[in-house]
């Protein structure tokens, strides 16, 4: 063990799963305190760029990763009615050559599984919802919503837009709606061979106000998944999704290509989720308590990079514990924050305006980023140390 101090990571999402796995990996003591009772598979995707593919290799699970995923060749833009292409982003084995690893589209909960498969089944405690954390200046104490304590060095916040965390170090303020939901659908490959039509592998199709990305989650093709962005003036319900329709869909996507009103007639099950953000924060870390993830930069989903940049944080944090040195932990959360914070804001600012990959453009500048290669920037001078 290469020191005593205690890490209690809030969350055990993608990012919380990613923290956890290198801090442990790299010697530390690590718990996750994870709100939900357990983890079930939910119906929902997620791409993975090459940029966090590299991490994944450093945490022995890129192949894995690799093998239960799709592997599309292109990234395909096109115009929502007419069908004509927009943009044609080559992935495939050009990811492999240019980007130094593949770009995949996975279900979400295989590869949760997956992350989490190197820790012990006593590293992530479950039915953990937070009440209280408390810095005392020597460790952190937090108090949990079944009236049981623990006690840490660090605590690190990977709890998500609504961030308890993030709340203790900067006060209660709801996260703002965007006025955009998403829609989303998993279809089987049973109901797709129902229609004789081409479903390429990772597509998005635009219209001057809205999308729907559409892609495969297993390497089988035997699951299909869509998410849309539409505009939606208000959001009224307290839940953190409502149940949508066919005829709902059928509204939004009135004049749209026979290849989406085919997904559409496909969907068994089709729910609807509020797009929320929060402005940029003053601040990521406080004495012994750090953020990451959707706890300090949630961004809309149109980039397909938010659980990347959880993930990239997740490393890059740990990174730089390593190169202060967990004792200087107040030099640490702040070389984090200094090598972090231009990225992600350009990620979300671009994800936000959801014009990504709409148009030809070179995707290089974040799916060939190489966060271990990267020099670290100095905190105070903002320059490379």
């Amino acid at each position: 063990m290469k020191s005593e101090k205690r890490f209690a990571v809030i969350g055990a999402g993608l990012g919380g799963a990613a923290v956890a796995v290198l801090l442990k990996q790299a010697g530390y003591q690590v718990t996750v305190y994870e709100q939900a009772p357990e983890f079930s598979r939910l119906g929902a995707g997620i791409h993975i760029g090459p940029n966090v593919m590299k991490i994944f290799r450093r945490m022995g699970i890129e192949e894995k990763v690799s093998l239960m995923s799709s592997h599309p060749d292109f990234w395909f833009s096109r115009d929502g009615e007419t069908g004509e292409y927009m943009s044609r982003i080559p992935l495939g084995q050009y990811a492999l050559d240019n980007y130094g690893a593949a770009y995949v589209t996975v279900h979400r909960g295989d590869l949760h599984d997956v992350m989490l498969s190197p820790l012990d089944s006593q590293d992530v405690i479950f039915n953990k919802s937070l009440v209280t954390v408390e810095d005392t200046g020597d460790e952190v104490i937090m108090t949990f919503a079944d009236g049981t304590e623990a006690k840490a060095d660090f605590v690190i916040g990977a709890d998500g837009i609504n961030s308890k965390v993030r709340e203790t170090l900067l006060g209660k303020e709801e996260p703002t709606y965007s006025g955009w939901v998403a829609h989303r659908a998993l279809i089987t490959g049973e109901q797709l061979a129902k229609y004789d039509l081409n479903f390429e592998d990772c597509i998005k199709w635009w219209s001057e106000d809205r999308h729907m990305m559409v892609y495969f989650t297993t390497g089988r093709r035997d699951e299909y998944y869509y998410v849309t962005g539409v505009p939606e003036a208000e959001w009224n319900s307290p839940k953190a999704f409502v149940d949508s329709s066919k005829d709902e869909m059928r509204e939004a996507f009135s004049g749209y290509h026979e290849t989406v009103q085919a997904l559409i007639n496909a969907s068994d099950t089709i729910t609807k989720w509020p797009l929320k953000n929060r402005n940029p924060l003053p601040l990521w870390s406080q004495n012994r308590m750090v953020l990451l993830g959707d706890a300090c930069h949630p961004m809309k989903p149109h980039m397909a990079q938010g659980a990347c940049m959880a993930i990239e944080d997740a490393a890059m944090l740990v990174r730089c514990v390593d190169e202060a040195g967990v004792t200087d932990y107040e030099t640490a959360f702040a070389l984090y924050e200094a090598n972090r914070i231009e990225r992600a804001s350009r990620v979300q600012r671009t994800s936000n305006a959801n014009t990504w990959l709409r148009t030809q453009e070179d995707p290089a500048w974040c799916f060939g980023y190489d966060l271990y290669d990267a020099p670290l920037k100095d905190p105070i001078k903002g320059e490379v140390a």
